[in-house]
């Protein structure tokens, strides 16, 4: 009788210590790896795709497959934000804990909505001195893409030249004080304009982009000799 309890005990320890459940897997995955923050708009919220398509988790994702351990990203996005939307949003945003890593897309909006450049580069280098901070004030953990160019999409196409034109303006700016503060700065705006002529890379939506054209997104990412994360 006492040999078969301990057989039994045995048993359970060794069940305990084999294959966890998918809840303890999860959990381990979302308290192991780098902090990740991605700070943007409806390019980072991933309006119209999946949320596993979503640029930052495929990020995520690719990093991990890496074996550069990330968290499951933390993503304060919404469309239609502009530079000061997404300012006001950070306005009582103060993190106990610094993020390892912090993404940054943002202009589309200033540009639909006609607001001006000057606005836009004093927004934005505010933003790329938040972002700074949050990555603990550390600009070579944060990554700042350029804004796509929604001029070749179905919604955009009557327009294409002027949206081009104007979001090359915003992006240049972006580049700009990126360099300024040593900030790597990623130019996706020509993968977004293949779009023109795959439709696969647009979303369902006919406004913004498809999965398929976040996982080119993230592909650029690992392609810029600058990243060193």
């Amino acid at each position: 009788m006492k040999s078969l309890i301990i057989s039994a005990c045995l048993l359970t320890l060794i069940n305990a210590c084999g294959d966890k459940s998918p809840r303890a897997e999860q959990k381990d995955k979302d308290t192991k790896g780098m902090r990740y923050l991605a700070l943007g708009d409806s390019y980072t919220i991933g309006e119209s795709v999946e949320e596993r398509d979503r640029w930052p988790v495929l990020f995520a994702d690719a990093m991990n497959k890496r074996e550069k351990p990330v968290k499951n990203p933390e993503i304060i996005a919404r469309t239609g934000w502009t530079t000061r939307d997404l300012l006001l949003a950070l306005t009582n945003f103060n993190p106990a804990e610094k993020y390892d890593i912090v993404s940054l897309l943002i202009g589309v909006n200033n540009q639909y909505q006609g607001r001006s450049l000057e606005e836009y580069r004093g927004e934005f280098r505010e933003l790329l001195l938040k972002s700074i901070a949050y990555a603990g004030d550390e600009p070579g953990r944060v990554i700042v893409l350029s804004t796509p160019d929604w001029g070749v999409t179905p919604f955009g196409i009557e327009n294409r030249q002027e949206i081009g034109k104007e979001i090359d303006q915003f992006n240049d700016i972006a580049e700009e004080e990126c360099n300024k503060a040593n900030v790597l700065f990623i130019d996706i705006t020509p993968i977004s304009r293949s779009a023109l002529n795959d439709p696969t890379l647009i979303a369902r939506d006919n406004l913004h982009f498809s999965g398929k054209m976040h996982q080119l997104w993230v592909d650029e990412i690992f392609r810029n000799t600058r990243f060193k994360l």
